[in-house]
This record gives structure tokens, C-alpha cells and sequence, in this order.
């Protein structure tokens, strides 16, 4: 028994000594190779703000997404980027980097954004961005960028989004786009440039949503005729890069910086331009209306036949065989665009981009599409009931006629029917009646109906102002209307008598 207790007390010893993960003075273990100083998180590497002169030289694989922004990085090695199997997004604007070199970007063939923006770089090679075939997004604003190799986004089949704004680049080429895919294209910011000469026709040769997301502002761009109706036609249908920026859009009128024009604000430079060159600039797009529930059927038209067909739907979807994602749209084998239950959703604008050899790389065709719904078909028109409910009325207008004669009798040998009423107060005003009465009770007039008679009774208050008050005796004659004799109200029957009688 001594012996155990001995033992026990040995191994608390040692546990005190040695220390346990519950201890209070335990410092949780660094991530395998991760950098001094920077902090690793699941797949994120954070390294931004440390003023390093070098890319570390340990980096840990699960990497997918590493920021060494805000750093002094004056160059990149080839091939550094190999043990960074799954890296998705890399962040390296803020540093000194002034060119890029082939090679640096060879292992990175899953990377979806790159950002290099904020940095020193006068130029970008052929093979600098070579490697980045999966590349999305693409940040290369606020260098000092001056030119671009004519395929220097050739291996960039995918990228959507390029950021090229704040540089000092004096021209662009449209016509190749530098090697980039005009299918994938949605946004090109060439904002804030030196851009001084532009090809128009190469402009209006964009597909529709190219030219929605085309950032051309704060540019001196040439005061031309041609220039101005296209700007103008884009901003009329809405283009957001235009529009959002309208102000900012600027023209050298006289090759002069001083001479600065805004265009939409300043548009009496441009009053004696003529539209007609500018006509022909711009495939006009097709409108086409559907109806909710039908079917609709797009075909591409080209100058001449084309190898390839896609299609860009209304939510920026690229459509090739077989169709959309939600199976609405279907791409058929002669690259015609079938839409078997048309719905709110697929109303828009639909860009046809059609390829080839003899054809341009994005030669375009563009449909409208509006949609609406059926309006309710009226109810047939009933033309036998109609005519039985004809029949019907006339019928009983006619019984109407023949048995229910007309109560007023002006003949002699006619006798009216007299209505039988209540006892009215107008009887107690007969004596008056007799004297306000115009004609007398024996003329040859009144024999036809004898003890009828209309009485005009005295107003009750003043201020009436000659207008007639009317009230009807108890046996009013329906059959001698023109007996009825008006007299204008006054104060006494004096008055009355001497003002003559109205009559109506």
C-alpha cells in the first residue's frame, strides 16, 4: 500500500511539471507550415499588411484563397505557385510589383480571381497570363500600364469581369480584344485611360452585353460625328455603363486637353452632324412579342455560314447544345433557340454569336424578346337569344298599348279618369283661388271641364323675386294642359293684378 501511494504521488508530480492541455499556460500548436507572422484559417492564408519584400517560402496546401496585399512584393517567381493545388482567389494589389514574367502564374490553373491591382506594372507580355484558363475576374486597375500585347488575354477563355481603369493606355483594340472571348466578356473597364483614337465600327461590332458593361468614361476620346450617335443610341436604350456615367463621358474637340466637351451636356458641338454615316454603324436588333404559354423559335442569321452558334440569354447565360441549366431553353442542332412554354422569365434581350473561319470572331445577331400574356376571348355573341328577348319586349309593349289606353282624353267624348286623392289643404284656399284665378269659371273654354281648376298661392315670405310658386288643386284637369296658368309671386294679390298674368 505505501508503495501506491508513493507511485501516485510520482505521476502528480510529473503531470504538474509536464504540464496539461488543460493547464491554464497552454499555447495552442501553429498550423503546419504556415508563415510567421501571418494567419492561417481552414483554406485561408492571410499575409497582408507585413511590408514583405519576398513571397514566403512555405505555404500551406489547403490554401484556397491567399491575400499578400499591402505588402512591398517586388517580384514573383516562377512556378511558386505549384504546392497551391486548390488556390481559388489570390490577392496582390498594394505592393511594387512592375512586371509579371512567364511562367508565374503556370500552376494555378483552378484560380478564379487575381488581383493585381494598385501596383507598378508599365506592360503586360504574351505569356505573362499564361496558365489562368479558369480565370473569372481579373483586377489589373490603378497601374501604369501602357501596352498590351496583342494576345495577352489569349489563353483566358473564361474570363467574365476585367478591370484595365486608371492606367495610361493611349488604344485598345476591339477588334480581337486581345485575345479575349467575346462570349464570355461581360465587363471591360477601360475607364480613366488616354484612350485618344477608337475604332467606331469595331464599337458597334460588340455583342449587346459586352457594350452593358463597356466602361469607356473619363477618356479623352475624339469629338466625333459617328462617336457621338453611337454614345447617344446607347444611352437612349439604356446601357448601364453609359448611363450610370454620362457625365464623365468627355471629347477633345480641337486635339487640345483645354478643350474638354461633355457629351450629353454639351450637344451643340454636335448639331451639325449628320445621322446619316451613323445608320449603318449598328445592327438594329430584332423585337419579337410572345405570348405566356407559346412557343418561340430564334434563328441566327449570319452573312455566311457559321461553324459554331451560342447564345447569351437575358440573365447573361451562355447557351450552347443542348440549353439552359433549367431545360426552358434548348439550342437545336442548326443553332436555332427553341423555347417550348415561353414565361415572364425569358423576356429580353437574346444575343446570337455566331463563329467561324470566314466569319468575325463576334459577329452578332440580337432579338427583343417582349412577352405578355393572352388576353381573355370575349363571349360569343347569342343572336337567337337576343332575338327572342326582342320578341318578348315587343310583345309586351303592344299588350301594353291595347290594354292600358292613355288617361288623358282631350275629345269630348272621352272621360278622363280622375285619381282619387287625400283631402288637401288647398281646399281651404278656394275662396282665393277663385280671385287669383285668370279665367273665369263660365268662359267656353272651361266647359269641357267643369270645377277644375290651378291656383298660384300668395308666397309665405318675401324676397322671392318674381319667381312662381305653383300648386296644383285637388281636381287638376289632365286633359287641358293649356289651361294652366303661371302668375309671379309678390307680396299681395294687388300686385298680382296689376302685373298681369303669366302664362306657360
Amino acid at each position: 500500500m505505501t508503495w501506491l501511494m508513493l507511485l501516485g504521488a510520482l505521476l502528480c508530480m510529473l503531470r504538474v511539471g509536464l504540464g496539461t492541455p488543460d493547464s491554464e499556460g497552454f499555447q495552442p500548436r501553429t498550423p503546419h507550415n504556415c508563415p510567421h507572422k501571418c494567419i492561417c484559417a481552414a483554406d485561408l492564408l492571410s499575409c497582408t499588411g507585413l511590408g514583405l519584400q519576398d513571397v514566403p517560402a512555405e505555404l500551406p496546401a489547403a490554401t484556397a484563397d491567399l491575400d499578400l496585399s499591402h505588402n512591398a512584393l517586388q517580384r514573383l517567381r516562377p512556378g511558386w505557385l505549384a504546392p497551391l493545388f486548390q488556390l481559388r482567389a489570390l490577392h496582390l494589389g498594394h505592393n511594387e510589383l512592375e512586371a509579371l514574367g512567364r511562367g508565374v502564374f503556370a500552376n494555378a490553373s483552378s484560380l478564379r480571381l487575381l488581383d493585381l491591382s494598385s501596383n507598378a506594372l508599365r506592360a503586360l507580355g504574351r505569356h505573362d497570363l499564361d496558365g489562368l484558363g479558369a480565370l473569372e475576374k481579373l483586377l489589373l486597375f490603378n497601374n501604369h500600364l501602357v501596352h498590351l500585347d496583342k494576345h495577352a488575354f489569349h489563353g483566358l477563355s473564361a474570363l467574365s469581369h476585367l478591370y484595365l481603369g486608371c492606367n495610361e493606355l493611349a488604344s485598345f483594340s476591339f477588334d480581337h480584344l486581345h485575345g479575349l472571348s467575346a462570349t464570355h466578356l461581360l465587363t471591360l473597364d477601360l475607364s480613366s485611360n488616354r484612350l485618344g483614337h477608337i475604332s467606331i465600327p469595331e464599337l458597334a461590332a460588340l455583342p449587346a452585353f459586352l457594350k452593358n458593361g463597356l466602361y469607356l468614361h473619363n477618356n479623352p476620346l475624339p469629338c466625333d460625328c459617328r462617336l457621338y450617335h453611337l454614345l447617344q443610341r446607347w444611352h437612349q436604350r439604356g446601357l448601364s455603363a453609359v448611363r450610370d456615367f454620362a457625365r464623365e463621358y468627355i471629347c477633345l474637340a480641337f486635339k487640345v486637353p483645354a478643350s474638354r466637351v461633355r457629351f450629353f451636356q454639351h450637344s451643340h458641338v454636335f448639331e451639325n452632324c449628320s445621322s446619316a454615316p451613323a445608320l449603318g454603324l449598328e445592327r438594329p436588333e430584332e423585337h419579337l412579342h410572345a405570348l405566356v404559354g407559346r412557343s418561340l423559335r430564334l434563328y441566327c442569321n449570319t452573312s455566311v455560314p457559321a461553324m459554331r452558334i451560342a447564345w447569351v440569354s437575358p440573365q447573361q447565360e451562355l447557351l450552347r447544345a443542348p440549353g439552359s441549366r433549367d431545360g426552358s431553353i434548348a439550342v437545336l442542332a442548326d443553332g436555332s433557340l427553341a423555347i417550348g412554354n415561353v414565361q415572364e422569365q425569358h423576356a429580353g434581350l437574346f444575343v446570337c454569336l455566331a463563329t467561324g473561319p470566314r466569319l468575325h470572331h463576334n459577329q452578332t445577331h440580337e432579338y427583343n424578346v417582349s412577352v405578355h400574356f393572352p388576353r381573355p376571348e370575349p363571349e360569343a355573341f347569342n343572336t337567337g337569344f337576343t332575338t327572342l328577348l326582342g320578341c318578348a319586349v315587343g310583345l309586351v309593349l303592344v299588350l301594353l298599348y291595347l290594354f292600358a289606353p292613355p288617361c288623358c282624353c282631350c275629345r269630348r267624348a272621352c272621360r278622363c279618369r280622375r285619381w282619387p286623392r287625400t283631402p288637401s289643404p288647398l281646399h281651404e284656399l278656394s275662396a282665393q283661388s277663385s280671385v287669383l284665378s285668370t279665367t273665369p269659371p263660365d268662359a267656353p273654354s272651361r266647359k269641357a271641364s267643369v270645377h277644375k281648376h290651378v291656383v298660384f298661392l300668395e308666397p309665405g315670405q318675401r324676397g322671392l323675386n318674381g319667381r312662381v310658386q305653383l300648386a296644383v288643386a285637388e281636381e287638376f284637369d289632365l286633359c287641358n294642359p293649356g289651361g294652366l296658368q303661371l302668375k309671379a309671386g309678390s307680396e299681395s294679390a294687388s300686385s298680382i293684378g296689376s302685373e298681369g298674368p303669366m302664362t306657360t
